[in-house]
């Protein structure tokens, strides 16, 4: 058996409840730097949700507690492969920039920096537990971060918080990420998955294509002036008038029993 065949999968993917998956980088002895492979194995599960509808909400964590993801593998982009480190339609990690619906949440129990923090910002919520730490550095290194880290942690915090982050490359902890908003859940560490789960199971119980379409108008809203926000809202709206679950719920309400929803 060759050792490529014995590598172990880049990226794990499973069930834990029928409406919620767990995606684990899972490259431990490299700090879960992003690798090619690991680029086209993420890329291929956020089709795979997407093309999932029972699946309505994704835990996004690491196999190494001690590090959620170091960023970029260096070993590969000085091999020559620093664009298999991104995909067309993902950007970097083949996650960053891709077009989703069903929310993630980021769960880090450890460091996460460079294009670790950028998954992380690139997720639509954060738990981590009090040993966790985020960071930009790539300016110590004559980089930017580009791969969505400066336009979204200067969107995510206060101003001057993220201009001093970005500018002096400095790690910070999650104790400051979770006081200005960053981080949804702040936990002891080893308790960030199960805070994480018990946030998913909160989503999950909603009917699915609205937490998607409020999500995203939300989303397309961001930083527009009312007017704009009103209309994306509104187009929203529309598409969800047309399904099947915007009908249960009231429906359910009147006849005081719990929604069934069918994501359709």
């Amino acid at each position: 058996m060759s050792e490529e065949a014995t590598m172990p999968e880049p990226v794990l993917f499973e069930m834990l409840s029928p409406y919620i998956a767990r995606v684990t980088l899972n490259r431990p002895e490299k700090r879960n730097a992003i690798n090619p492979a690991i680029a086209s194995a993420l890329e291929a599960i956020v089709r795979r949700v997407e093309d999932t509808p029972d699946i309505r909400v994704v835990l996004l964590d690491a196999s190494e507690p001690r590090v959620f993801c170091a960023g970029a593998d260096l070993a590969a982009i000085a091999a020559g492969q620093a664009r298999d480190l991104e995909t067309p339609t993902g950007g970097f990690a083949g996650f960053v920039f891709a077009t989703r619906m069903t929310p993630w949440i980021a769960v880090v129990e450890g460091v996460a920096v460079a294009g670790g923090c950028e998954i992380c910002l690139a997720c639509d919520m954060i738990v981590a537990s009090e040993s966790a730490r985020f960071g930009l550095p790539e300016v110590k290194r004559g980089l930017m971060a580009g791969a969505g880290g400066v336009h979204r942690i200067a969107t995510a915090l206060p101003r001057n918080i993220a201009n001093e982050i970005l500018a002096t490359g400095d790690t910070f902890d999650a104790a400051l990420a979770h006081r200005f908003g960053l981080v949804n859940r702040l936990v002891p560490a080893g308790e960030a998955l199960s805070a994480a789960r018990q946030l998913a199971e909160a989503i999950a119980v909603n009917a699915p294509l609205a937490v998607q379409h409020t999500l995203a108008a939300a989303r397309e809203s961001q930083g527009q002036p009312d007017g704009a926000g009103r209309a994306f809202a509104s187009s929203r709206v529309a598409v969800l008038r047309r399904t099947e679950d915007f009908k249960e719920g009231p429906r359910a309400f009147v006849e005081k029993r719990e929604p069934v929803w069918t994501g359709r």
